[in-house]
C-alpha cells in the first residue's frame, strides 16, 4: 500500500470501499491518473462515487486538527495534512507520493510539487467518496 492508501486509511472508515480498493493486492492507487499527468487526476480506475458512502473530509480533518494540539493548516499545506494524519511529511515521502500520483514536474521544485500534491490528494479523496470543499479541488 502506498502513501495515498495510507491517507485513505486515516480518513475513511475501514469499511469504506476506497480503503478496500487501496488494500487490494497489486492494486494501483485509487482513481490513479495516467502516467506523466500533471493536470487534474482522472477517475477511470475508481468505482463510481455514487456507489460509495460519502465521508465529510473537512469535518474529519477539522476534528483531528482540534484534538492534535498543533496549529496545522491542512487546507493548503500537504506537509501539514500529512503531519495531521500522522504520516511521514519528509521531502522524500512527498516525492514518493508525487510518483504515485503521476507528477511529471521537477520534484526538486518542492513548492510547485507541494501545491500540486495537495490538490491531487483532495481530488483523489473526492473521487473516492470524500466530501471535499470545492475550493480545495479541481
Amino acid at each position: 500500500m502506498g502513501i495515498l492508501g495510507n491517507i485513505f486509511h486515516k480518513i475513511f472508515p475501514s469499511s469504506h470501499p476506497a480503503v478496500a480498493q487501496a488494500d487490494a493486492p497489486g492494486a494501483a492507487s485509487p482513481a490513479a491518473p495516467e502516467a506523466g499527468n500533471t493536470g487534474p487526476a482522472t477517475t477511470s480506475a475508481a468505482a463510481p462515487t455514487q456507489n460509495m458512502p460519502e465521508v465529510d473530509v473537512e469535518q474529519i480533518l477539522n476534528g483531528m486538527a482540534q484534538s492534535s494540539g498543533q496549529t496545522l493548516n491542512w487546507r493548503t499545506s500537504i506537509v501539514d495534512l500529512l503531519k495531521l494524519l500522522g504520516l511521514d511529511s519528509s521531502l522524500q515521502s512527498r516525492k514518493e507520493l508525487a510518483g504515485e500520483l503521476g507528477y511529471s514536474g521537477d520534484t526538486n521544485d518542492s513548492a510547485s510539487m507541494n501545491i500540486w500534491l495537495h490538490r491531487q490528494v483532495m481530488n483523489k479523496l473526492a473521487a473516492n467518496g470524500g466530501k471535499v470543499p470545492a475550493d480545495l479541488k479541481d
